[in-house]
This record gives C-alpha cells, structure tokens and sequence, in this order.
C-alpha cells in the first residue's frame, strides 16, 4: 500500500524537480548557505509537486487506463481509491505550502501556487486533453521549481527568475515532444492532442530544432548577463550544441521512435549537468559578468 502511494507522486518526478530547484536555490544563494531556508524550500517545493502529481493521477485515471505505459498505475488498478488519493493530494499540498509560508516569503509561496495551478487546473484539468499547445502550458508549472528556488534566497524575480524560468520552459519543449514521438500510439490510443500527434513527426522535428536552438541561446545568457560563471557556460554549451546535432539528426533518422529516445535521454542529461553546474558556481563568489571577465 505505502508502495503504490508513493507511486502516486511519482518520485521521478520530484527528484529531477528538486535537482533544478536545488540549482536555482545555489545559483541566488553563491555561497551563502541557509540551512533552515534551503530545507523549508527543497522539502516545501518538494511536497506541492507530490501533491500535483497524485491529483494529476486522479485527473488522468481515464487517459491512463488506455496508455500502455500507464495502465498499470494504482488507481487504473483499483488499488487505491479517488477519495483517498484526493485526501492524500490535499494532506502533502497543504503541509507543502505550510512549509514555503513558514520558511520563506511570499514570493515564493506565490510561485509555488501559480506553478500549482497551471499543473493541476490549466493543464490537467483541460489543456492536455484539448489542445495541442497544452505542452507550451504545462512547461510553465514544469519551470517553476528552480524559480522557487531562486526566489526563496532573493525574495525578488528579477531577471535572473525571469532567465531561469525561460531556460526550463524551452527545454520541456523538445523533450515532452521527443516523449510524444517514441510514444506516439499511446497518445494517439487516447486522443490526447500533442503536436506530435495533431501535426505530424515531420513538423515536430522542426519544432524540437527551434526549442533546442532557443533553449542553448537562454542558457548561455544566464552566464552572460553575470548570474553563473565560465564553467556553467562552458558546459552549456558544449551540451546545447551536442543537443543541436541530435536535433539535426532526426532530419535523416530511419528510425523516428529510436531518435527520439536519444533526444530525450540527452535532455534529462543536459538539465541536471547545468542544474549541478549552476551549484557548483554557487561556491565561487559572484559571478562577474563574462565578457568581462575576458579582458
């Protein structure tokens, strides 16, 4: 029983979040370090997510129970119930958001529930199931944990938020569209309206291009504009550029579901090495802005 509750809040999830929000929590914080603030943030963040996800199961019991990859899940099985699942959702929601009021400011709180909203209500509730920009929607709520972050040591959004929020919203992009390629039968099985789906593998490949392409430009910005150091920057960038040549290569790959398996596995990789990257600059002092830091 406790094994498929937690299956509810799908940890995977929630670790690769807390990674990105860990990043943006080390990236404000270059080197100071607040035991009790980084604790309420990464266990408060950490909470609301677990909450979305198992509200989300709830939500998407009937998609899942067509999907092969999903089909197996608690309550498509029937061995946890919506009741209890939705009383679980509200009791790790509510001990979520308790923990970000206590520990940290109102801006972060407030990010918390926007990305909290936009998951549960815009996205689960409607999007996903009616429009293909329902991905562009969704990448919204997915961008918010190293915003929160970021916010619970600055208590500002500032134009390093603002960076970091257009970084994890562009690299959602051609990863969930990589997902909706390799499973593109499950989604079309459940009429679930991905671009993927609605427009054809042709035209997604040019949209994985363009993100990929937007995504490298945004994360060498956040170097250039003096919010992380050359290491990060070196790292962007020879990541983005591996991540580009994948791109390319779907123009002529034979095999279309293979491709996009390795698009997605580099992109899982490419945003924890720069999440981590973005720690480890934490322990320098302020970054100086890089063309600066040339001459």
């Amino acid at each position: 029983m406790f094994r498929d509750f937690l299956t509810l809040t799908k940890p995977g999830i929630i670790f690769g979040n807390l990674i990105a929000a860990m990043g943006g929590f080390f990236l404000a914080a270059q080197g100071h370090f607040d035991l009790l603030l980084f604790l309420s943030a990464i266990l408060g963040i950490a909470l609301v997510i677990a909450s979305g996800c198992a509200f989300n199961n709830v939500i998407d019991r009937d998609i899942d129970a067509v999907m092969q990859r999903t089909r197996n899940r608690p309550l498509v099985q029937g061995r946890i119930t919506p009741i209890a699942t939705l009383w679980f959702a509200t009791l790790l929601g509510v001990a979520g958001f308790a923990l970000l009021a206590l520990g940290t400011n109102v801006l972060t709180l407030g990010l918390a529930a926007f990305g909290f909203a936009i998951y549960v209500g815009a996205y689960s509730l409607y999007m996903k199931r009616h429009s293909e920009y329902g991905t562009l929607v969704g990448s919204l709520s997915g961008a918010v944990p190293p915003v929160v972050g970021y916010c619970a040591v600055t208590g500002r959004f500032d134009a390093g938020a603002l960076t970091l929020l257009i970084i994890f919203c562009l690299w959602q992009m051609p990863h969930s569209y990589a997902i909706a390629i390799f499973r593109f039968k499950d989604y079309q099985a459940a009429s679930i309206p991905v671009l993927p789906v609605v427009r054809g593998i042709k035209t997604a490949k040019h949209y994985i291009l363009g993100y990929i392409l937007a995504f490298v430009a945004a994360t060498l910005a956040l170097s250039l504009a003096g919010y992380a150091g050359v290491g990060y920057f070196v790292v962007a960038l020879v990541m983005g550029i591996y991540w580009l040549y994948l791109g390319l290569e779907g123009y002529r790959a034979r095999d279309d579901e293979k491709w996009a398996k390795r698009v997605f596995g580099f992109s899982i990789l490419t945003i924890t090495a720069l999440s981590v990257m973005m720690s480890l600059d934490a322990s320098l002092p302020a970054a100086p802005m890089l063309w600066a830091s040339l001459y």
